[in-house]
């Protein structure tokens, strides 16, 4: 797919944009209903940018999330509904203009795939992590292909957590690559918005595997500490 080089850039306070992750917003400002109007013309595409927290008015991350619109539904009173399929890490390089809505010029990210022990060792720790972390405290199911089945919600809470973390493990491990992985688990299981955007913005997969395994860690141990 050809990638334009100049995108609009939707700002949102806590919110990352993971590659292949769908991402679920509710259109309403009139800056934004324009652009999608605009961006549904055209090549369906914008990016998501988290707020930068270290500044007061509205400024992007220069990193960020760039989606296809997959769905969109317009409701009577002009808001709408859609369905946003990451596509790439994107480096916002360059403001193009700010009004009705910021336009900035991207350049495509990409992570070097490597094939290594290291790499290895630091997957089968996230899938332990995330085993856990399951076992834990389960937030809100994260991986829709495997939501529990009827039978199975009625089971003890402890032994469905237990299927639950089991199934989830397995469906990781048949990931094509280490690099989907991360990205899924972090967006699936982050409750941090910090958290995802380090590692949205890290591109080098063995620091951003060892970003995601001290998050982890932190999460099991709040969720550990809080009973």
């Amino acid at each position: 797919m050809e990638l334009p080089s100049q995108i609009p850039v939707m700002t949102l306070p806590s919110a990352t944009l993971f590659p292949q992750a769908l991402l679920p917003l509710y259109i309403f400002e009139p800056r934004y209903r324009k652009m999608l109007a605009d961006a549904l013309q055209s090549h369906r595409m914008f990016s998501v940018a988290m707020q930068d927290p270290t500044r007061v008015r509205e400024k992007p991350c220069t990193i960020a999330g760039l989606g296809l619109i997959r769905v969109s539904v317009d409701h009577a009173d002009g808001t709408s509904h859609l369905i946003l399929q990451g596509l790439t890490r994107v480096e916002l390089v360059e403001t193009v203009q700010t009004k009705p809505y910021r336009v900035e010029t991207i350049r495509p990210l990409e992570t070097a795939l490597v094939d290594s022990v290291v790499i290895d060792a630091l997957v089968a720790k996230v899938l332990e992590l995330v085993n856990l972390r399951m076992r834990i405290a389960p937030p809100p199911f994260p991986f829709p292909s495997l939501q529990p089945t009827a039978a199975g919600k009625k089971k003890a809470k402890t032994k469905a957590s237990a299927v639950a973390a089991k199934d989830i493990v397995q469906y990781l491990e048949k990931l094509p690559s280490a690099d989907q992985m991360a990205d899924l688990v972090s967006c699936a299981v982050l409750t941090s918005p910090v958290a995802r955007q380090t590692i949205l913005a890290t591109l080098p997969l063995e620091e951003r595997l060892k970003h995601l395994i001290h998050f982890l860690m932190a999460d099991i141990e709040q969720h550990e500490k809080g009973g």
